[in-house]
């Protein structure tokens, strides 16, 4: 028997143990940053969830605040370019 076997251990447990080239510890550090903002996601979506009822219910229309946020994202020359664009498929369909 050696001196791990008869201290209880099997090499499986350590968090410093490297296999093919690979620091456990660090993988299951990662994985858990990823799974924590994952959570974190998940509520925040449930939060952006709860103010779009939120504005729904007090008479905003849902679809346009969407697109607002959407257009305050984008540069002005790019906001600018699609509603050139826009206006010039319209003209093309006669709307």
């Amino acid at each position: 028997m050696t001196f791990e076997e008869e201290d209880g251990f099997d090499g499986q447990n350590d968090p410093d143990r490297v296999t093919g080239g690979i620091s456990a510890d660090r993988l299951r550090s990662i994985i858990e940053r990823v799974e924590r903002l994952e959570e974190e996601r998940k509520a925040l979506s449930g939060d952006i969830k709860d103010i779009y009822t939120e504005a729904k219910s007090a008479g905003f229309d849902v679809k346009v605040i969407r697109q607002i946020i959407r257009l305050r994202k984008q540069e002005p020359a790019e906001i600018e370019e699609q509603e050139t664009l826009l206006s010039i498929y319209r003209r093309a369909l006669g709307m």
